[in-house]
């Protein structure tokens, strides 16, 4: 196919020289409406670009094509089947692909317990029976790592009923899973894999990165494209291959979930970065790749302070890493995570891509040179400077691996929706939740739906909460009380 193409953006440029005007939404009739003071923060030409779909970029029917070209050649780009271009991000895409795999299925879906909160969000919308795999977890640094293969067909061997399975890899923190095992692992069973690839947009244009989910086997990876490559915040892809997926299904469960108002300026972007990875994705990222290793040792540099990188490997750990995705340990400094990510946002200026009761996560892209690296490294050697004399961090009272693994009592559906009311934290130990309560970033919830609570993880989202953690999805944002099953 013709990569030098890009036909959303083209018809967009069409629109504009033709000057198209559209009496139908959106009102603010490409910016005419907006008030000034908007237009001065985000700029006439994102106005300009924000137009309906069908109706007003393509017709009603949609017999221009645009999108439809423009997924065919991000299929054609990264070898997959098929692709599908969604604005509702990752998290309705998990969703769609899960009840298309799933859905009225008794058997149920293997997922491992690390998943993040959109997937039990489609647990809960779907009905799906989880049938967990147990994480494997570094005790010593709270750590969770991706399942391993073996861990894979333990679980199918404990639920050959199963409809599939769903690997999330790469992880938030760059750690990756054997793909290629486990997708043999779940064809030997004639099942179909899905591999949650949202950190992984930029996989399938350099060899220097992890495999990605189609070249290992995957049949469906859902991917982030705003997260590690050049599109809007909620644009997001999923590819197909083989037959074990039912397509027809996959576009019928993602068309209940999605919105009838999809946002051009989303789709024009994933159909720039397309191309832009095609025409010099290569360069890009091999920079970026130099670029990080460069960063990787400076950091390591500065005292007390731990780059992540041989921990994260091994046979009792991940099996690959997007070293893209910068992990620090700061614990010997005698800091937190939580301590380091506020002094960096409010003394520098400087955001991370997530922090916790010991580690901060610095995402690096292609975006990123020397110039931005060395205000990273400049922040931190003066936050280092500066945290000789931080307050010693409140304790995080962690609990162990086997205290984390709640007991399943009921489907996440079932606790959601059921009859439910606020109890006493101190007093919610032994009932069954009722919501999701989630650590975030990264996402990972703590507390599913129809999970029996233990006195260990909810003086962990306690003593986390008072140490800096965000948990935005507990109804009480305070954590006095929880939500459980009535």
């Amino acid at each position: 196919m013709d990569q030098s193409r890009a036909p959303v953006l083209e018809a967009l440029a069409d629109y504009r020289r033709e000057d198209r005007y559209g009496f139908s939404p959106p009102g603010h009739r490409r910016g005419r409406g907006a008030d000034e003071s908007v237009l001065e923060v985000l700029g006439a030409d994102l106005f300009g670009a924000d137009v309906l779909a069908r109706g007003g970029l393509d017709d009603w029917v949609a017999r221009g094509g645009f999108l439809t070209d423009a997924e065919q050649l991000m299929a054609d780009a990264v070898g997959a089947s098929t692709t599908f271009f969604s604005t509702c991000g990752s998290s309705l895409s998990v969703r769609a692909a899960m009840m298309a795999v799933a859905g009225g299925a008794g058997g149920g879906l293997l997922l491992p317990r690390d998943a993040h909160k959109s997937v039990v969000g489609g647990l809960i919308f779907s009905g799906i029976r989880p049938r967990w795999i147990v994480p494997r977890w570094d005790a010593e640094r709270h750590l969770c790592h991706p399942p391993s293969p073996e861990r894979v067909a333990r679980a199918w061997e404990e639920n050959p009923d199963a409809a599939g399975a769903l690997v999330v890899s790469p992880s938030p923190y760059g750690t990756c899973a054997d793909l290629a095992a486990i997708a043999d692992i779940c064809h030997q069973r004639g099942k179909p894999l899905i591999v949650d690839e949202a950190w992984g947009a930029h996989l399938p244009f350099h060899e220097d990165l992890p495999t990605w989910a189609m070249d290992a086997g995957a049949d469906v990876c859902v991917v982030s494209v705003h997260k590690m490559g050049a599109g809007f915040e909620q644009g997001s892809v999923y590819h197909i291959q083989g037959d074990l997926i039912d397509r027809e299904r996959l576009t019928a469960c993602a068309d209940l979930l999605m919105t009838t108002s999809p946002s051009v300026p989303i789709y024009a972007a994933l159909d720039g970065w397309r191309r832009q990875m095609v025409q010099h994705g290569h360069e890009l990222l091999g920079a970026a790749c130099a670029l990080a290793r460069d960063v990787r040792g400076r950091i390591d540099e500065i005292a007390g302070v731990e780059v992540l990188e041989q921990a994260l490997l091994g046979a009792e750990a991940s099996h690959d890493l997007d070293r893209l995705q910068v992990l620090v340990d700061v614990s010997a400094t005698g800091t937190s995570g939580y301590q380091t990510r506020d002094w960096l946002r409010e003394q520098r200026g400087l955001d991370v891509g997530l922090a916790d009761h010991r580690r901060i996560l610095i995402t690096l892209s292609f975006a990123d040179d020397h110039r931005t690296a060395g205000r990273l490294l400049d922040g931190l050697c003066e936050w280092r400077d500066a945290a000789t004399s931080f307050e010693r961090p409140p304790e995080i009272r962690l609990p162990s691996p086997q205290e984390l693994q709640l007991e399943s009592v009921q489907l996440p559906r079932d606790a959601f929706f059921g009859p439910t009311e606020m109890v006493a934290a101190s007093r919610a130990g032994g009932r069954i939740a009722a919501e999701q309560i989630t650590p975030y970033p990264p996402g990972v919830p703590a507390v599913v739906p129809g999970e029996r609570l233990n006195a260990a993880v909810i003086d962990y989202l306690r003593s986390g909460l008072a140490a800096g953690m965000a948990l935005p999805d507990a109804a009480d944002s305070s954590l006095e009380h929880i939500r459980v099953v009535a």
